[in-house]
């Protein structure tokens, strides 16, 4: 008999072992869902992690580490660059998460103004996505009397636009598959929280009537 109590013991502090376990996992399981779930700065953790090697959770972790909660935005992107070796874009995009995320930024806003941003995936090849950004009689099609001017340009990748005078244009180029592409749209020096809806509105008929173009042709 105390045999079989011994082992009954045994089986209830095993099983009991088991559901503590089970119980402090889950909130482990909910938080790292939420940190893969995370956006800032209008990027999702699985991007930033893609591109730099560390997620959300983790940058806002090495940053906080590093003192940068009291670091101006320019010291915080040298930072990454030198010593995190963070490529250029990344730099400023990782500044901007960390300082919404802790406060220091409103939602949208950069140390140069405010920003939108917008993208569109396509059912055509690279070459086919940007020539319709890089030719002007093709673009004129689908972003008509635009008042822009290219200042540099990636074949392929890239290109950086001025936009009215005052305002950047930053346009990212991706391939997604032997027939379908992604293009990137960062308008950015907004005036106001005000002036990024009015441009996200812009930029999504503007990109939704350019996929149209090259996929009806």
């Amino acid at each position: 008999m105390a045999t079989r109590t011994g082992t009954r013991a045994s089986v209830s502090r095993r099983t009991g072992t088991k559901r503590g376990a089970a119980r402090k996992a889950r909130p482990a399981s909910a938080r790292a869902v939420a940190d893969r779930a995370m956006k800032l700065a209008g990027v999702g953790s699985q991007a930033v992690l893609k591109a730099t090697g560390r997620a959300w959770d983790e940058w806002l972790k090495v940053l906080d580490r590093a003192g940068a909660k009291s670091m101006a935005h320019k010291d915080i992107a040298t930072l990454l660059s030198r010593k995190f070796s963070v490529p250029g874009w990344w730099c400023q995009m990782v500044t901007v998460g960390y300082e919404q995320a802790r406060g220091l930024r409103a939602v949208n806003q950069t140390a140069q103004g405010y920003r939108a941003n917008a993208s569109k995936t396509v059912a055509v090849e690279l070459d086919r996505l940007y020539a319709a950004w890089s030719d002007g009689r093709q673009r004129a099609r689908w972003l008509p009397a635009a008042p822009i001017q290219v200042r540099r340009a990636s074949e392929g990748k890239s290109m950086r636009i001025t936009w009215d005078r005052t305002e950047d244009l930053d346009v990212n180029f991706f391939a997604k598959g032997d027939e379908k592409s992604l293009v990137q749209v960062q308008h950015g020096k907004l005036p106001n929280a005000a002036s990024v809806a009015r441009r996200k509105k812009f930029w999504s008929e503007a990109l939704g009537r350019l996929k149209a173009q090259l996929e009806d042709a």
